[in-house]
């Protein structure tokens, strides 16, 4: 795919109450994308309405700090017109991929998939009931999946 045609992709990251998880890889796709010149969309919510209009963790935000990755997004659910907005819908776990497969309409056009299934087909664990650490876990895993996202759909980044 040429820098031209790359605004094309719309990639939404989903986790659950979109605070931790989804927001950080929309956060990390978003500059990983952006270092390697690549013009896309990426957007983040939840499969559920819990957290609706909040910022994301304080910790999900202290480590994306922490590694110069910038973070803005302000928590919402998935949309019916998300699947046919997006080109690519991520979900964190299989609980969510589920969640998303149920409310998918027939008129979907999105590629909707576990964001695990382009690297280890390995779920993101939820951060939240945990410490630090744990969200520097999902940092890094969240980082491997971006680039694989990447490798896969662009092809693979010339060191």
């Amino acid at each position: 795919m040429s820098p031209s045609t790359t605004s094309n992709v719309k990639v939404l990251v989903v986790c659950l109450g979109n605070i931790c998880r989804s927001p950080m890889g929309e956060a990390v796709l978003q500059d990983i994308a952006t270092k390697r010149g690549l013009d896309i969309v990426v957007d983040s919510c939840g499969t559920a309405g819990y957290h609706q209009g909040s910022d994301p963790d304080e910790r999900t935000v202290a480590v994306c700090k922490k590694h110069g990755v910038p973070i803005s997004s302000v928590a919402r659910q998935v949309t019916y017109s998300d699947f046919t907005k997006f080109t690519h819908i991520l979900a964190a776990d299989e609980s969510n991929l589920r969640d998303l497969l149920r409310k998918k309409p027939g008129n979907a056009t999105a590629d909707v998939r576990l964001w695990g299934s382009y690297l280890d087909n390995k779920a993101i664990p939820d951060p939240y009931y945990g410490g630090t650490n744990g969200f520097e876990k999902v940092f890094e895993q969240c980082t491997q999946l971006s680039n694989a996202f990447l490798d896969e759909v662009f092809g693979k980044e010339v060191p």
